[in-house]
């Protein structure tokens, strides 16, 4: 490698190791796990996770970011006999905002010759599943979502509330290919991205997140953004948003996507308004779909269309306090208002339906008209767009192509239900897909648990993803540290909805680390917990010696004030008084059987004829 190829973490978390799980239908399917071994002194087998790290926390394989991670579904989408390689479109100066010389990026070293659809036909998993058909990626997402499910099948306690969900007790690939059929659930899974490892994103599953990269026009590099797509993956993000805006757009995303194990989503309007010099006004049918195509080819597996901002909305939003803060919805609502015409995405939307079922890309219907702060939620203009939404999913359903509907943005936590409930029924259960939501104004710098309490509560309520937010929302391009602190407060509040949902085996990570608590197992409780890095580093702080890792106490309360090991004393001492209350229990029977109040002594040995004594 030579000095301008990233280098990017790699190795294994904590007491962990790569584990895969092998298809039944197709025994081509190797389903990666992460697995946490256990102190031998807990008497328990490791515990299996849920791991969307890609082969990069995987010793067993090499990494070289040059070549690409190996081409897992190549094999499953060219059996299929629908689709063909083809030349692809010539990139153009354009794409990378005219950089050029030492500013341009530059390109991904081995090409990627693009496939399509042959005969205009749907080769999205959408088309397959309503044609009965269960193809490797849906086997492979039932087998990941199981996880732990085998274990607690005959003893799992349903405890929670799923508000109408119908999770079941079990996922088989059936259980998957309905729920793709009736569009409440996708697999963003682009035939130009046979890098990805499936994973589905609907109601009645576990709740995914989304982690946001995206170099800017004054800021970043391809390195750093490789380098945070593979640190996002590292602490669970389920997807990656790249939302580059400034020159060499096109060869950083190649870069990314021929790298990246998890779906990767765009914005295309960000894209196409780089190729007309930032000039909204400039914008045309033209270039965007000239963008969608390019995107396509890359393997881009989602695309964020603001279709639904139409030129009548854009007076209800002027007595806005905060007006229409979505970068892709200003974009629209400018070109509407100077051109005075109805949007070229809504009146264009079947031709981009035409585009995305030829790739299997899904449809990320952008918000284009979210809150941008309390004080406009819910207002008249961000349910009208949502209404249109509803109106366009129809639209990609009858073409086959994979929907999901973005969501708010600003929200106090009275109003969160309303936009669930009013999502599922507008938009016939499509997968819900919010940014948060931000449940209060005053907290720069903390955007990411004001949003983390939206999320929670609408993940609960029925919201399939959760994009993530930062410290550095409203602020700054978030650097490394925030992308792990967004990921991390995202995974936890995924989390929590799935434990509020009732989740059949949510609860078999919390069990396992609260009974490491209980019995002082440090180095378990570190190596199970979301952040094991921080964890450590936080009880080491104070108590830092290895003998304190057996310690019955830590620096919060110390050896005597710890209710922990006051716990042990009072279970022991219970132990201890309930031998001597069977005893007292055995002889009080024995009483009721004999009516006396002094019973015979119990022969002490052989010849012994004494009865007993007054």
């Amino acid at each position: 490698m030579n000095a301008l190829t990233p280098t990017v973490t790699v190795g294994e978390l904590p007491a962990s190791r790569k584990i895969h799980k092998s298809g039944h239908i197709h025994d081509d399917i190797h389903v990666p796990m992460r697995e946490i071994s256990l102190h031998p002194s807990a008497g328990e087998p490791p515990v299996t996770v849920y791991d969307s790290s890609g082969p990069y926390t995987d010793t067993n394989v090499r990494i070289n970011i040059e070549a690409g991670l190996a081409r897992l579904r190549e094999n499953w989408i060219l059996a299929r006999g629908d689709v063909e390689w083809y030349e692809g479109r010539r990139v153009k100066p354009e794409d990378n905002g005219f950089a050029a010389g030492e500013r341009l990026t530059p390109r991904f070293p081995i090409g990627n010759r693009p496939l399509r659809a042959t005969g205009g036909r749907a080769v999205t998993q959408l088309a397959y599943a309503r044609a009965g058909i269960i193809t490797p990626e849906m086997e492979f997402v039932a087998i990941r979502e199981n996880l732990g499910r085998e274990q607690l099948r005959d003893k799992a306690i349903r405890d929670g509330e799923s508000f109408g969900a119908a999770i079941p007790d079990f996922v088989t690939p059936e259980f998957v290919r309905d729920e793709i059929a009736r569009g409440r659930a996708i697999i963003p899974a682009n035939i130009n991205h046979s890098e990805s490892e499936p994973m589905i994103i609907g109601r009645n599953f576990l709740v995914k997140i989304n982690a946001n990269i995206g170099n800017s026009a004054v800021t970043s590099s391809m390195a750093e953004e490789v380098e945070k797509m593979v640190w996002a993956i590292r602490w669970g993000a389920d997807t990656v948003m790249d939302l580059s805006t400034g020159r060499n757009i096109h060869n950083i995303r190649e870069w990314i996507i021929r790298n990246a194990p998890v779906p990767i989503g765009t914005v295309p309007i960000y894209q196409a308004l780089e190729k007309v010099g930032g000039v909204a006004e400039a914008l045309t049918w033209e270039v965007f779909r000239d963008t969608l195509i390019e995107q396509a080819e890359q393997g881009v597996d989602y695309f964020t269309i603001h279709a639904g901002v139409r030129l009548p909305y854009i007076p209800l939003t002027v007595d806005r306090v905060t007006g229409i803060v979505s970068r892709g919805g200003s974009i629209m609502a400018k070109w509407c208002l100077h051109h005075h015409k109805e949007s070229f995405l809504y009146e264009h939307f079947e031709e981009i339906c035409d585009i995305c079922r030829a790739y299997d890309v899904s449809f990320s219907l952008g918000d284009g008209l979210r809150p941008g702060s309390i004080a406009d939620a819910n207002d008249r203009a961000q349910f009208a767009e949502l209404e249109t939404l509803g109106e366009l999913t129809k639209i990609a359903w009858a073409k086959d192509c994979q929907v999901m509907i973005e969501g708010p943005g600003h929200v106090p936590m009275h109003k969160i239900k309303e936009n669930m409930d009013k999502q599922l029924a507008v938009c016939g259960e499509a997968p819900f897909y919010t940014l948060g939501p931000l449940t209060t104004d005053i907290a720069p710098g903390y955007d990411h648990i004001t949003s983390a309490i939206g999320a929670a509560m609408i993940g609960w309520f029925g919201t399939a993803m959760l994009c993530y937010v930062t410290p550095k929302e409203h602020l700054g391009l978030p650097d490394r540290d925030d992308v792990k602190t967004g990921v991390i407060t995202y995974k936890l509040a995924a989390h929590a909805a799935d434990l509020a949902k009732g989740h059949p085996a949510a609860k078999a990570r919390d069990d396992a680390l609260s009974r490491a608590r209980f019995e002082f197992r440090w180095e378990d409780q570190f190596n199970l917990s979301l952040d094991p890095e921080t964890a450590r580093s936080f009880h080491d702080e104070t108590l830092p010696k290895e003998a304190h890792k057996v310690a019955h106490f830590c620096s919060m309360c110390g050896p005597k004030f710890c209710s922990m090991r006051i716990s042990h004393d009072i279970r022991d001492a219970a132990r201890q008084q309930g031998e001597s209350d069977k005893g007292m229990a055995a002889m009080a029977a024995r009483y009721r059987e004999g009516g006396d109040l002094y019973m015979p002594v119990q022969a002490t040995g052989a010849g012994s004829n004494e009865t007993g004594s007054r």
